[in-house]
């Protein structure tokens, strides 16, 4: 525990999955935790849940100036950003055939752009060796069918990771990409509404593991990415999938 202790940190997409888990064990470790999301009412939700360590404002990071007004309210409190988990994502998914211009846009609007934008905008206040930490998806690495778009966007993140990774050094600044697997998240149910059962189980069966992950199993390998454990790692990715096949 206290590996984050005096810490401040940001995690964007922060209302439910990955991102409520990874902040809720920055808390736990010491952290102060901007939280971001785009629907309010699920952000001030986790906020309370968190406790007085956690920060909303909610942000969508898509949009420059939510991207803008999150900073500002960052920069008010004078502390800077030890951490950023830029985390926020979604996307659409549609085969190639069925593909339209404004899902693809709004895909690599919100994963791409907002992504680096994110990253960008938060370069003024990260104190020097700070840790950022980009989440990708083992669907980049994979010809999955409708993923192309979504697949696409989080390959692209890869390559902007190695590229700012030589760019940040000089400040002693870190940062990595977590790739998770399959994870039971609240986002992957909405999939498959009618029988998420049934799908969760045709993913857990593609794995070497034999199941799906828990959020908590992949904060837990943000929290090494963030933290001084992984001091002299960076510009490249961490899998965490169990194992897919």
């Amino acid at each position: 525990m206290d590996q984050l202790k005096g810490k401040t940190a940001l995690v964007t997409g922060a209302s439910s999955g990955i991102g409520l888990a990874t902040a809720r064990r920055f808390v736990a470790e010491g952290a102060r935790v901007y939280l971001t999301g785009r629907r309010e009412a699920e952000l001030d939700s986790a906020a309370r849940d968190l406790g007085p360590s956690a920060v909303p404002v909610r942000t969508d990071v898509s949009e420059n100036a939510d991207l803008e007004q999150l900073f500002e309210r960052v920069k008010l409190d004078g502390q800077g950003l030890d951490v950023v988990f830029a985390n926020a994502g979604g996307g659409e998914f549609a085969a190639l055939d069925e593909l339209t211009p404004d899902g693809f846009d709004r895909t690599f609007a919100t994963n791409v752009r907002g992504t680096v934008f994110t990253v960008q905008k938060a370069l003024p206040l990260l104190n020097d060796s700070a840790s950022i930490v980009v989440t990708g998806s083992s669907a980049a690495h994979r010809g999955v069918p409708n993923f192309g778009a979504y697949s696409a966007s989080k390959a692209a993140l890869g390559q902007f990771v190695r590229v700012w990774a030589a760019e940040l050094s000089p400040r002693g600044i870190r940062i990595n990409t977590i790739v998770p697997g399959t994870t039971d998240t609240p986002g992957l149910r909405g999939l498959n509404p009618d029988d998420q059962d049934a799908m969760l189980q045709q993913m857990a069966d593609a794995t070497t593991l034999g199941r799906v992950a828990h959020p908590e199993e992949i904060a837990a390998a943000v929290l090494f990415l963030a933290s001084n454990e992984s001091s002299f790692v960076t510009g490249t990715e961490l899998t965490a999938d169990g194992g897919e096949r």
